[in-house]
């Protein structure tokens, strides 16, 4: 545990007027900050004090949106990668933590848009050249705020190392990663379904899709005449102008007969086939389905097998762009007037209104999606997709928790091409120039591109996902083999939120093991749940229940909403916060001051070695037994990276072992003085000191702030990890389980009788264990009992295992009083049992009761059982 101690560099610590007597943050957070960052703690160093090598950790910063702000999962997510860094760096790896931001390219671009409209100008009015020029710019004046607030959660990243999705180097690296998989057909252009918004004018991933319920129409349509007529529903009846078929299934026998006819399409002069497809699920609905192959990515499927014309009736607007009366009119309009329409030919069998479902919108916008057919640049997905795969199902890649796997394999498993191109200005242009004579020429970022009378570039621009694929390698330097990549690929970890599992971790392990010859990007996947809010519900600011983090660290202090997110941190399991939580982890950054303080005062020292456990206490051995312990637990807990158990582990044991019993116990020694005083002075220093060790990766400032004056150490950050030393004494263990458990069950009862903290009373102390006789002084201080006096009448008795406590009451409490008021209580307890109970009784209440009511009266009558326990039992203890 002592091993590897940073000695104080001054030789003794700081004089305790140097602590303030409260923890103001706002006082020391930026201040602190700075100082690490100037002395370059959070820099790569790879050599040791003795000349070895260290051995190199890494871990990537999930890039950040170069427009957003931080929110609450960014703040989680941070947290929990500071802490992993911050503790391989004190264990003496070589640790970099790389820094970084996303161009966000459809959210960037939509903010310069809305600057320009303000102007009342388009881009198009200014230029792409001139666009994409004012997106720098902004850059360069507005954009990455989110840096400084990274700064304010106290990240320890590498800023030398700072990079950016759209800067030269990385560019670079996109360049050469669309040439590669160009050239090995990995990359293709088609005409496939796509997720397109019509108000930002592209395409976007499914990641950037989010699905909402929203109040529509289910109208139910005929489709031909007599026989020959069968009924289809639909939500978008504007697209039935673009039906080319109606299909069934083959097995169907309601439409047998008209498998392979053509039946007339209403409100057009066009027939279409009925076609036998297996898709079509016989049982739902009518068992019969309108194909729209230009515009539903079913339809497009089925279309293909069949060889159907794909229709496309609107255009990138969503506006009608077919059959006269409809033409030039909005979707939505266009769906009232056909629906109309075909009412009024007597072709709308049903209508349902509203009709709820969900519904695709854009998550930058709000815009309801258009699924539509597209020329558009795709990654071919297969074998990428099975090399990620095999990584984690061979071991190579281990993902926490485990349960999460199965998730990715049915990801990876059925992995869709993947549609790259964006129909933006604001990104990584597609390298790709077409000739005059039909020439397509990818271009390499060592190449030339062609040039001449009828060349132009590809106008699209890259998925903003494909930049952030190449995030583990490209930000080392890839494609040049840098001294970077050799030390640093594969990353040791990378720590992610569960939801971008499939959009950011499969694309990172796909383009990883492709760029560096089968080498996986990472050896774990650590993946943590969303942050939600104290009910449980997914934030949303339609629901008014957004936290904003900022709002919490000006009010309480970056470390309390670090170790309030850390604390609630399970694998893969979301998490609950309330303001109130993060009052509380205030709460115990200020324990965690005034307990120090409380030994400064007191002359705690970390001066030379500990004393000899034969020249210590029960109490010291028992807490530096305890602090052996705690050190294990919690490093087992990092290495599972259980967050939430090793932040409870190191909360419990600080404010309930430490502060509120080894202090508490020391206190009496400190008062006596002598040898016994200097030792638990000297234990107490190293038990601060390795406390503060521990809970620094979690809570930085505060500890940062205490420790230095603790110690006169040179900083928490480049200090050593504590080691378990292996030193454990299960005696003295007991033996203080034995007074903790005495002065608790005493405290019980004087909180019982309604006796004040402070208040004293006179008691007999009968200390059969020995273990406890030898603290009868401080079970005496701890419980504010005085000694027995002339007149000492025991008034209760109290028989604990291995002691038996004899109290005298008489003028400390009012017991004709108190006995009325535990009289009057246990009758109402008794009265709620009868009626809890008569209720559970009744078969006919128990038939017709839900569940929940049911159970939430079995919860009444065993509060009521007991209540009624716990009154009788204060009321035999009370003097007669």
């Amino acid at each position: 545990m002592t091993e590897n101690t940073q000695q104080p560099t001054n030789g003794h610590h700081s004089a305790p007027a140097d602590l303030p007597t409260q923890y103001t943050p706002a006082e020391v957070e930026e201040r602190l900050y700075e100082r690490w960052v100037d002395r370059g703690y959070f820099e790569t160093d790879a050599k040791r004090e003795d000349g070895g090598e260290k051995e190199p950790f890494a871990i990537v910063i999930p890039p950040p949106n170069v427009y957003g702000n931080l929110h609450v999962g960014h703040a989680l997510e941070h947290t929990l990668i500071d802490a992993v860094t911050r503790r391989k760096r004190m264990q003496g790896y070589d640790t970099l933590w790389q820094p970084g931001m996303d161009h966000a390219g459809i959210a960037t671009q939509n903010a310069i848009e809305r600057q320009l409209a303000s102007e009342g100008k388009s881009r198009h009015d200014v230029g792409r050249e001139a666009f994409v020029e004012r997106v720098w710019q902004w850059k360069a004046t507005s954009g990455g705020q989110i840096a400084g607030q990274m700064r304010r959660l106290g990240d320890g990243v590498a800023w030398s190392r700072d990079r950016f999705t759209m800067d030269e180097g990385l560019s670079r690296a996109v360049q050469t990663m669309f040439k590669r998989l160009y050239d090995d057909e990995l990359i293709y252009r088609a005409e496939r379904i796509i997720n397109w918004c019509p108000r930002c004018l592209t395409a976007i991933s499914d990641i950037e899709v989010e699905y909402q319920d929203d109040d529509g129409e289910l109208v139910s349509l005929r489709y031909g005449d007599g026989e020959d007529s069968v009924i289809v529903a639909t939500t978008r009846a504007e697209t039935m102008l673009g039906d080319t078929a109606v299909a069934v299934h083959p097995d169907d026998e309601r439409y047998a007969h008209l498998i392979g006819r053509r039946i007339a399409l209403p409100l057009t002069d066009r027939t279409i086939p009925v076609v036998a497809d297996e898709h079509v699920d016989p049982e739902f609905g009518t068992g019969a389905v309108k194909v729209t192959p230009a515009h539903d990515p079913n339809d497009f499927e089925i279309g293909r097998r069949h060889g159907l014309p794909q229709l496309t009736v609107m255009d990138e607007h969503a506006v009608i762009t077919v059959h006269g009366p409809f033409q030039g009119l909005d979707r939505l309009e266009a769906r009232s007037a056909v629906v109309a329409a075909l009412r009024a030919e007597g072709r709308v069998v049903d209508e349902k209104r509203p009709y709820r479902h969900s519904v695709g919108h854009c998550s930058r916008c709000g815009t309801t999606i258009e699924p539509r057919l597209s020329m558009q640049w795709w990654v071919r997905v297969g074998p990428l997709a099975k090399a990620a795969g095999d990584a984690v199902r061979d071991g190579r890649v281990a993902i926490h928790p485990k349960e999460m796997s199965s998730r990715y394999f049915e990801w990876v498993d059925n992995m869709h091409d993947w549609c790259i191109s964006r129909q933006l200005w604001w990104g990584h242009r597609i390298p790709v120039w077409y000739g005059p004579d039909g020439e397509v020429v990818c271009v390499g970022p060592d190449q030339e591109a062609p040039s001449g009378p009828g060349w132009h570039q590809d106008e699209d621009v890259l998925d903003t996902w494909f930049s952030s694929g190449l995030w583990p390698f490209s930000t080392l330097g890839w494609p040049e083999r840098t001294e970077s990549l050799e030390r640093f690929y594969p990353n040791s970890v990378m720590v992610t939120g569960y939801d971008i599992l499939f959009f950011w971790v499969v694309r990172m392990m796909m383009f990883g093991l492709y760029a560096m010859d089968g080498v996986e990007p990472f050896r774990v996947i650590a993946l943590h749940g969303m942050v939600r809010d104290q009910f449980g519900k997914k934030m949303s600011r339609s629901f008014g229940n957004v936290v904003d983090p900022l709002q919490w660290m000006d009010s309480y202090g970056a470390d309390a909403v670090r170790f309030t997110l850390a604390r609630g941190a399970n694998p893969g399991v979301d998490i609950p916060v309330g303001e109130d939580w993060v009052q509380a982890s205030r709460n115990f950054a200020n324990k965690v001051w005034n307990a120090t303080r409380f030994a400064l005062l007191n002359g705690a020292t970390i001066e030379g070695p500990l004393p000899d456990p034969a020249e210590q206490s029960a109490a010291d051995r028992w807490i530096l037994s305890r602090l052996n312990s705690v050190i294990a637990e919690v490093d087992g807990h990092y290495e599972d990276y259980q967050f939430a158990k090793l932040s409870d582990a190191l909360f419990h044991f600080a404010w309930d072992e430490v502060f509120d019993w080894y202090v508490e116990l020391s206190k009496t020694v400190f008062t006596a003085g002598g040898r016994p005083a200097e030792v638990a002075r000297r234990v107490l220093g190293e038990v601060l000191d390795v406390t503060l060790r521990l809970l620094h990766p979690v809570i930085p400032f505060v500890t940062e702030e205490l420790w230095t004056t603790l110690t006169g150490g040179e900083s928490l950050v480049v200090a050593a990890w504590p080691a378990d030393s292996g030193f454990r004494d299960p005696a003295a263990e007991r033996e203080i389980a034995g007074v903790r458990q005495l002065v608790t069950e005493v405290r019980r009862f004087r909180a019982d009788q309604g006796l004040q903290p402070g208040q004293r009373v006179p008691a007999r102390l009968e200390l059969t264990d020995p273990g406890l006789a030898a603290h009868e002084e401080a079970i005496r201080a701890l419980l504010r009992l005085t000694a027995p006096g002339d007149g000492f009448s025991v008034t209760a008795t109290l028989p604990v295992p291995g002691a038996t406590v004899a109290l005298d009451l008489s003028g400390v409490i009012d017991v004709a009083a108190e006995r009325r008021r535990l009289t009057k209580d246990l009758a109402a307890a008794e009265k709620e049992l009868a009626q809890t109970s008569a209720k559970l009784a009744n078969e006919g209440f128990l038939a017709k009761a839900p569940d929940h009511v049911v159970d939430k009266i079995r919860t009444r009558r065993s509060t009521a059982e007991a209540d009624i326990t716990r009154i009788r039992t204060q009321l035999d203890r009370l003097p007669t």
